[in-house]
C-alpha cells in the first residue's frame, strides 16, 4: 500500500512540475557563402566590433509589440543564442558575401582596418503583421566617422513566430546590403 501511495505521489508531483507548453528556439539564418576567398595583399579590412541591443531585446525571449506602447517578451519562443551574437554573426556573413575584395571579421584585423559598430534599438514583430529593424551604425574609416540611421519595416508573409523570425532576418540582411553599398562607395 505504501509503495502504491509513493508511486501515486511521484506521478502527481511529476505531472505538476512539468509545464505543458514546449519551448521553441530560433536562430537567424546565416547567408551561405561559396568557397572562402583567400585574403589578397590589397584586401580592405573591416572589423565588426560590436552589435549592441537594448535591455528589452537582450533576454532570451523573442519580442512582439502588441500596441503602440506595449511589448511582450515571449516565454516559450526563445532565441537559441544571445541575439546580439546572432546579429553580429549574420552581419559578418552577409557583409563578407556582399563585399568582394574585403576581409570582414568579428576580430580585430590590424591597424589599417575600418571599424563598424551597430546599435540596434528595434528588432521585433508588431501587432499589424510587420517587423521592425531599426537603429544606427557608425563606421570609422581612415580617421573619419560615418554615422547612418536605419529603420526597416517589412510585412510578414504568414502568421507565427517562424515567419516573424524569417522576416526579421530578411530585414537585417537588407540593412547589411545597405551598409555594403555605403562601404563600396568609400575611397
Amino acid at each position: 500500500m505504501k509503495k502504491w501511495l509513493l508511486a501515486a505521489a511521484v506521478c502527481v508531483l511529476t505531472a505538476c512540475s512539468s509545464g505543458g507548453e514546449s519551448k521553441t528556439y530560433y536562430q537567424l539564418p546565416v547567408a551561405q557563402s561559396g568557397a572562402q576567398r583567400a585574403a589578397s595583399q590589397g584586401a580592405r579590412l573591416l572589423w565588426v566590433e560590436q552589435v549592441s541591443i537594448p535591455d528589452y531585446l537582450a533576454g532570451n525571449g523573442v519580442v512582439y509589440q502588441t500596441t503602440d506602447v506595449q511589448y511582450v517578451i515571449a516565454n516559450n519562443n526563445l532565441w537559441a543564442s544571445p541575439l546580439d551574437q546572432q546579429l553580429r554573426t549574420t552581419l559578418v556573413a552577409n557583409l563578407s558575401q556582399q563585399l568582394p575584395g574585403w576581409v570582414v571579421s568579428s576580430q580585430p584585423l590590424g591597424s589599417e582596418q575600418d571599424t563598424l559598430n551597430v546599435a540596434v534599438n528595434g528588432f521585433h514583430g508588431r501587432y499589424d503583421g510587420r517587423v521592425i529593424v531599426s537603429g544606427e551604425w557608425l563606421l570609422k574609416h581612415q580617421g573619419q566617422l560615418i554615422k547612418r540611421p536605419f529603420n526597416i519595416v517589412l510585412k510578414q508573409d504568414q502568421d507565427g513566430y517562424d515567419a516573424m523570425v524569417k522576416t526579421l532576418a530578411q530585414a537585417w540582411s537588407q540593412e547589411a546590403a545597405a551598409i555594403a553599398s555605403e562601404l563600396n562607395r568609400l575611397p
